[in-house]
């Protein structure tokens, strides 16, 4: 499973509203009936609230599903409800 205590937020800095976007162009897992690596880009894309995810830790939470079997229509909810249960 990927590993969601990488995750690390911090207080969002500002009461003004603003956008973080992050892509991960190298992102990686294994297909869960082939065994073979898939590779892809992941776009993350989000207004924060109370707090912000720090991005180094989200790029080594996005390097814990290397070796996960898991479909990319899996890992897309997956991140999506992740980030929601961290921030």
């Amino acid at each position: 499973m990927p590993d969601t205590t990488l995750l690390e937020v911090f207080p969002t800095p500002t009461d003004t509203p603003f956008v973080i976007e992050h892509c991960n162009e190298e992102f990686t897992s294994v297909c869960p009936v082939t065994g073979h690596p898939d590779f892809g880009e992941i776009l993350v894309r989000f207004e924060p609230g109370e707090t912000c995810v720090e991005l180094k830790s989200l790029k080594l939470y996005f390097q814990s599903f290397r070796n996960e079997g898991i479909y990319y229509e899996a890992v897309t909810n997956r991140i999506r409800d992740d980030l929601v249960d961290c921030m």
